[in-house]
């Protein structure tokens, strides 16, 4: 036997081994400075293409004015207690039912946050009895939801849906034992990837098995579809999705998170749905706020405008000098490179402090070993003159690191 905490000495993860000096760099970097595409970062000013804010809301002059005179009437008490006891409010009704409006779904429940809300939603709508049929690509969130199911899972290759029906084969045999149903989880939008979840594939098969649908859009709503309400819009298949999901705090560019659905469902979850019924209710400016953004993001149709054409600027210009982008087919701009963990932190180093741009660096164990890959998240207020030059950058990091300068054992060693 031995002290419970003493493991955390002796095994960090993969990545926490090399805190001493990846921590405030390369994990947990902190950018200061006002939110958009050029802050500050190490004492240096960078090109930022690491935020989600995606339609550019986070510093509309409108967001501030609202969010700074809600908090200064409220306060960020107010409402005290969770929402079945004292915390329910008429903003935060009509926030629900605004947003079910959008999203073309007959109710909306509120969340606190996107992650606690996955989880719960999961731990609601299944029992032991049920299975759960899930996307190997899920949010983290995701996972851990299906890891707490008690139930048996079985998970299908990313967007092959000849294996997803395999495992509905599967599924259906264990639920006609038990007695129980099948729940479909995958993405609208896959946020490492930028790829759409294969969801009109998925809803054909409805035809033949009998299973309901969760999707997580987080990366899609606001930014697909012709009026940017997601994925299911985008692919036709909105109403054939029985829950969908999506968080404040992408497009939104706040706090918070809903899910939607048929009535009796979201009346099922307003009762079932732990993570709401023992937590504190949204606090006031959020759900304020939130409600400024959705009428923004419905009546100014410039800023998703916006978006896609940095969007298609910085992806085609990529494309056009021979950058892999995967097969994103959202905003989310991954590019994908071939190297260690040591050179894409020499190459992130040299990126930050000798060029100036700023972008989320993937490595193992996230993504396989030998692979790298540089995240970049284009916005509605980036610039055209912000995408060339980034190009440009990263057209001479490609030939540096094809070059071998990166390969050397020591880390932050880069000079240009």
């Amino acid at each position: 036997m031995t002290d419970l905490f003493n493991k955390f000495d002796m095994s960090q993860s993969s990545l926490g081994q090399h805190a001493d000096y990846i921590e405030d760099y390369f994990m947990f970097p902190k950018l200061e400075g006002e939110l958009g595409p050029r802050m500050n970062f190490n004492g240096k000013p960078v090109l930022n293409w690491s935020l989600n804010n995606y339609l550019g809301l986070a510093n509309h002059p409108e967001v501030r004015r609202v969010d700074g005179e809600a908090a200064s009437e409220w306060g960020l008490a107010y409402p005290m207690g969770a929402r079945m006891m004292s915390g329910n409010t008429v903003q935060h009704i009509e926030l629900e039912r605004e947003i079910a409006s959008f999203i073309s779904k007959e109710d909306v429940m509120l969340l606190n946050f996107g992650y606690q809300g996955v989880l719960s939603i999961i731990d609601a709508v299944v029992d032991r009895r049920d299975v759960i049929v899930y996307d190997a690509e899920s949010h983290a969130s995701i996972l851990d939801g299906v890891r707490l199911h008690m139930g048996k899972r079985f998970v299908f290759p990313h967007n092959n849906i000849e294996n997803l029906e395999k495992q509905l084969k599967r599924a259906e045999k264990i639920a006609n034992e038990t007695g129980g149903g099948i729940l479909v989880i995958t993405e609208g939008v896959f946020g490492m990837s930028g790829n759409m979840g294969s969801l009109a594939e998925i809803v054909v098969l409805k035809e033949k098995y009998n299973f309901r649908l969760f999707v997580d859009d987080a990366h899609g709503f606001g930014t697909m579809g012709a009026t940017g309400a997601g994925a299911g819009e985008e692919l036709g298949v909105q109403d054939d999705i029985d829950l969908y999901f999506s968080t404040f705090a992408k497009s939104m560019a706040s706090i918070g998170a809903f899910v939607g659905g048929d009535a009796s469902v979201i009346k099922y979850l307003r009762y079932n749905l732990r993570s709401q019924i023992f937590a504190k209710s949204l606090p006031m400016p959020l759900v304020i706020g939130a409600l400024k953004r959705l009428e923004l993001l419905r009546e100014q149709p410039e800023h998703k405008e916006n978006l896609w054409k940095i969007t298609n600027a910085l992806q085609s210009g990529l494309k056009e000098n021979g950058f892999n982008i995967g097969t994103t087919q959202s905003p989310v701009t991954p590019v994908v490179l071939s190297g260690s963990v040591a050179e894409a932190c020499n190459m992130v180093y040299d990126l930050r402090e000798n060029y100036g741009v700023f972008c989320s660096m993937v490595i193992y164990p996230v993504i396989p070993k030998g692979t790298i890959i540089l995240r970049l998240i284009p916005t509605a207020v980036h610039t055209l003159e912000d995408v060339k030059e980034t190009i440009e950058t990263f057209k001479e990091l490609k030939s540096r690191l094809d070059d071998g300068v990166y390969l050397r054992e020591e880390i932050l060693a880069v000079t240009k």
